[in-house]
């Protein structure tokens, strides 16, 4: 179990992998992006990831918080995360805790 400014959370991703296999858990990510774009822009965006914090269990997270998170996948820039954004952030921090555990 990993915690970071005092949020506990514990990755399932590698028994997720595991158990599923590479392609379904990709599928599963991708699905996850899903649900917390802005459907309108194909993105996550502040306001997209705002609305949707009760999906992730951090509705209490504030403002600052809320681009913390988008600013660390956002690799182009734009402010908002895409798919492929999302999908290298989700595997970077579970290999971060990972490392972290160790």
């Amino acid at each position: 179990m990993a915690q970071e400014n005092d949020i506990m959370f514990e990755d399932y991703f590698p028994s997720m992998v595991e158990s599923m296999g590479a392609d379904r858990f990709i599928a599963e990510l991708c699905y996850g992006f899903c649900l917390l774009m802005d459907h309108a822009k194909g993105l996550i965006t502040f306001e997209s990831l705002k609305r949707n914090t009760w999906l992730l269990g951090v509705q209490d997270l504030g403002d600052e918080e809320l681009f913390c998170m988008l600013k660390e996948g956002d690799l182009d820039g734009d402010g908002a995360l895409n798919q492929k954004e999302f999908c290298v952030l989700m595997c970077t921090l579970s290999l971060g805790s990972m490392n972290n555990s160790r």
